[in-house]
This record gives structure tokens, C-alpha cells and sequence, in this order.
């Protein structure tokens, strides 16, 4: 027989929610999401979140400094390490279908404490990075303006914050507009998704078929460059946390160079494993959220292989820049068309990424609430819309202003370390969930468990190990307050201290 979850009302930090329960939930009518979406709608989700500026960008500044045009190679890692993390999410989504992702599977396995947790930081790892996606496209539709002679003013364009007063009018106004499609329903966030991303893959691909014809094949030799010592890893606070620890010092280029490229480009990954807090509005969890997770991450990951090389084939990896390599690349070939393409391209693909990380971020908020772990108030969905309307506009307009007002440049390595910790906690539910319920239906059964789940935390451990100490330590602050708000008033709200109701 497999073993139960505690009742309600009994259990201490740890105390689980069970799959049955978290399932009932969902049919509540005052908090019950629509289900209108098909695997079609979760891949472009997938695939909306994840192509941004870093196909553009980051793809030709890591081969220049870190990999040379075996970036590729890297981008192959990476999207390995994101795999065997998409293989968990698949498992945990098919047999737990509610809105949550992370914090949801972690209920069901690890307790609430770890559940907590898990919510408090995804709602760090989502809100900053849709704050800071909404900067950058800030950033690119200007740069655009300004080629037809548009100028905002620097008080309304973000650029007096370092002397004074400066909002970032663009960033603002993005935020809100997305908002208001999630609020408007997650069918038209889907459609109005697909027709952007469409435009985006277009420009991608146009990217890559007329780079193609510019690349010679001497800028490949040798692809995979000698080693060399980095000239300057930081020091202290700044330093790699691996190199703090062990005295690691991560080198460049070669076969290690490889790998240390690898952490760094698996943050052009982030999002994909959005798809899974989408679960609860998806027609058939258990057969479409698997597929659109795997399906998104093995397009994304074939895009970013296939820039890669195109963009060091066109150009010599040490005469890549690091701004715009890609656009420059077109540009030294004599093609400066397509270097205004690719800032058009990217400007439309950041509208997407921004959408879906707050989409996330919405339903993480939604289902915390749901369970008492947040003020219940926040998770009436719409009469008419279906959606939690009230967390959506809390959550906009919280981010608008981060958006509109903050520089988050040294907060943006803070959603690289949340993702990953997500990471490692679904992968160990995985593996608790298999023993403690043997029992339950999985539409979708992660293969070699638990082999598979002890390498994606092995794995997406050393990708942590690679960023500053100082981004440990703002996470560990924040995750200090976030056990200080659950001990102060998530413990003693939470759904399941409540007395238990009968037939539970």
C-alpha cells in the first residue's frame, strides 16, 4: 500500500497536499481556470518564452569570448541540461495538471515549507525577469524610433536614472497591455502569442538562410579553439561561487571552455518550463503539456545550434562584437538590411517573452493563493474571462512600476538561480512522488528514474556553482523573507490547517 500525505490539520512544516485534493481544488466554480489549450498552443508558449535577444545576441558574444564556433557545442549541453529537466516537468505536469508548475509538484511531494519556497522564489525568478525583458524591448523599439527620426525624451526613456529622475515609458506601457491580454483570457493570449511568435521564427529563419550563403568555411578552423587562462574571473563577492569554494577557475575556449560557455548560454533557455503552470488550462494535460515541453525545448534548441553556426561561419570569432553580433556580422558582409531586421525581430519576439513570464508568474500567484498561502481574495477567477483577473493586475502593475522605475542589472542573475533551483526541486519530487505514490496515473513517465532526476540535479547544480557568490547571497536573503511571511501568515491561512471536510 502507498504511503499518505497527513491529513488536513495534522502535519507540521512538511505536511503534503495530495494529488487528489489539488485536483478537487481546480473544480472549485469561484476558482476554477478555463481549459482551452492544445499542445499546438503550449509549443508556441514554449517557444515564445525562450527565443528573445539571446538568439541575436549572446549566441556570437559567447563564441567570441568564451567558445569559439563551438558555441554550438555549448548551446547542445545546455539544451541536454534543460532536457533532462523537461522530462521531470513532463512527468510531474501529466500527473499533477494544476496551475503552479514548481510550487504545485513540490506540494504534492516535498511538503508545503518546500512548496513555499519553491512559489516565493518563482515569483522573484518571474517577476524580475519580465521586468527586465520589458527594459530590453524598451531599449530595441527606440533604436528603431530613432531610425525615422522618433525621439522620447531621456526623462520618459529610462536614460536619466543614473543622474536623476528617469522612467521608462516604453517598459511600462508593454507590461500594461500584456496584462490586460491575460486578464482578457488565455485563448487570446494564445492566439495573439502564435501570431507574434510566427512573425519572430520568420525573421529567424529568413536570419538563417541568408546567412547561410555568407559563410566560409575558414572561419570554422579550428572549431574548437586551444584553452586559455581567463584574464579576469573576479574577485570576492563577484566571483564564481565554485571558484570561491574550491579555487575553480573556469577557463576559455577548449574543451572546458566548452562547458563553462554552456552555463552561461543555458539562461537564453529560461521559460520553457512555463508551459508546465499552464497545465490546469490545457484540454488534455496528461498527452499535450509533455509534448509541448519537450517539442518547444528540441525547436529552441535547434534555432539556437543553427544561429550559432551561422553567425561564426559569417564572421571570425575574434572579430565578433559583443553588442550586436549578429547585425554586425550582416553588416561587415555588406547586408545592413538584415541588421534592422534582427532588431525588428527581436523587439517583436521580447513581447512574448514578457507576456509568458508574467503568465507564470500570474498562476504561481494564483494557486499559492488557492491554498490559503496567500489572501484566497486573489484567486476568484473572472465571471466572464476565466482568468484570476485580480492577481493579474496586482502582479502588472507591481512589475510595470519595477519596469518603469528600477534598473535591474545586478538583480537579473537572480532569475538564472530561481530557475535553476526549480530545477533541482522538481527533480527531486520526482523521484519522492515515484515511492511515496506508486499508485497515481502519469500520463507521461519520465524514462530511468531515478538515474535521469539525480542528473538534472547534478547537472543544474553546477550551473549554479558557476554564478556569483553575491547572487547566493541576495537569494538567500530573499528566500530568509520569504520563510519570515510563511511562519508570519502562509502557516496559519494555509488551506490545509483547516479541520478536515468529510469524504477527504
Amino acid at each position: 500500500m502507498s504511503a499518505r500525505a497527513p491529513r488536513r490539520g495534522q502535519g507540521g512544516y512538511f505536511r503534503t497536499k495530495t494529488v487528489e485534493q489539488s485536483l478537487r481544488d481546480t473544480e472549485e466554480p469561484e476558482h476554477a481556470l478555463n481549459k482551452s489549450l492544445s499542445a499546438l498552443d503550449l509549443t508556441v508558449f514554449g517557444v515564445g518564452v525562450v527565443i528573445g535577444t539571446g538568439i541575436f545576441v549572446l549566441t556570437g558574444q559567447i563564441a567570441r569570448d568564451t567558445a569559439g564556433p563551438s558555441v554550438a557545442l555549448a548551446f547542445l549541453v545546455s539544451g541536454l541540461v534543460c532536457a533532462l529537466a523537461a522530462l521531470c516537468y513532463a512527468e510531474f505536469a501529466s500527473t499533477v495538471p494544476v496551475a503552479g508548475s514548481a510550487y504545485t509538484f513540490s506540494y504534492a511531494s516535498l511538503g508545503e515549507l518546500p512548496a513555499w519556497i519553491i512559489g516565493w522564489d518563482l515569483m522573484l525568478e518571474l517577476a524580475l525577469g519580465c521586468a527586465v525583458v520589458a527594459v530590453g524591448w524598451s531599449g530595441y523599439v527606440r533604436s528603431l524610433m530613432d531610425n525615422v527620426g522618433w525621439h522620447l525624451p531621456d526623462w520618459l526613456s529610462g536614460a536619466g536614472q543614473a543622474e536623476g529622475f528617469g522612467f521608462d515609458l516604453l517598459a511600462f506601457v508593454l507590461v500594461g497591455l500584456v496584462t490586460a491580454v491575460l486578464v482578457a483570457g488565455m485563448k487570446l493570449s494564445a492566439r495573439i502569442t502564435s501570431l507574434v511568435v510566427a512573425i519572430k521564427l520568420a525573421v529567424v529563419f529568413l536570419v538563417i538562410v541568408a546567412g547561410a550563403f555568407l559563410v566560409e568555411a575558414d572561419n570554422y578552423r579550428p572549431f574548437i579553439p586551444p584553452a586559455e587562462g581567463t584574464a579576469d574571473q573576479g574577485s570576492g563577492l563577484t566571483a564564481p561561487l565554485i571558484q570561491v569554494m574550491f579555487g575553480y577557475e573556469p577557463t576559455t575556449f577548449g574543451v572546458q571552455g566548452v562547458f563553462t560557455a554552456a552555463a552561461v548560454v543555458f539562461f537564453a533557455y529560461i521559460g520553457f518550463d512555463i508551459v508546465a503552470t499552464a497545465a490546469e488550462e490545457t484540454r488534455n494535460p496528461q498527452r499535450d503539456v509533455p509534448r509541448g515541453l519537450l517539442g518547444s525545448l528540441a525547436i529552441c534548441t535547434l534555432l539556437y545550434v543553427a544561429v550559432s553556426l551561422v553567425v561564426t561561419g559569417m564572421r571570425k570569432y575574434t572579430e565578433l562584437t559583443v553588442d550586436a553580433p549578429l547585425a554586425d556580422a550582416f553588416k561587415a558582409s555588406g547586408h545592413p538590411f538584415y541588421s534592422g531586421l534582427i532588431s525588428f525581430g527581436a523587439a517583436v519576439g521580447l513581447t512574448t517573452v514578457c507576456l509568458i513570464l508574467l503568465l507564470g508568474q500570474t498562476r504561481v500567484f494564483f494557486a499559492m493563493s488557492r491554498d490559503g498561502l496567500l489572501p484566497r481574495a486573489f484567486s476568484q477567477v473572472h465571471p466572464r474571462f476565466g482568468t484570476p483577473y485580480r492577481s493579474t493586475v496586482l502582479l502588472g502593475a507591481v512589475v510595470a512600476v519595477i519596469a518603469g522605475f528600477t534598473s535591474l542589472a545586478e538583480l537579473a542573475e537572480l532569475v538564472n538561480i530561481g530557475t535553476l533551483f526549480a530545477f533541482v526541486v522538481v527533480a527531486i519530487g520526482v523521484v519522492i512522488l515515484r515511492r511515496t505514490r506508486p499508485d497515481l496515473p502519469r500520463g507521461f513517465r519520465a524514462p530511468l528514474v531515478p538515474a535521469l532526476p539525480v542528473a538534472s540535479v547534478l547537472a543544474s547544480l553546477w550551473l549554479m556553482l558557476n554564478l556569483p557568490t553575491e547572487t547566493w547571497l541576495r537569494f538567500a536573503a530573499w528566500m530568509a523573507l520569504g520563510c519570515v511571511i510563511y511562519v508570519a501568515y502562509g502557516r496559519s491561512h494555509s488551506r490545509m490547517s483547516a479541520p478536515t471536510n468529510p469524504g477527504e
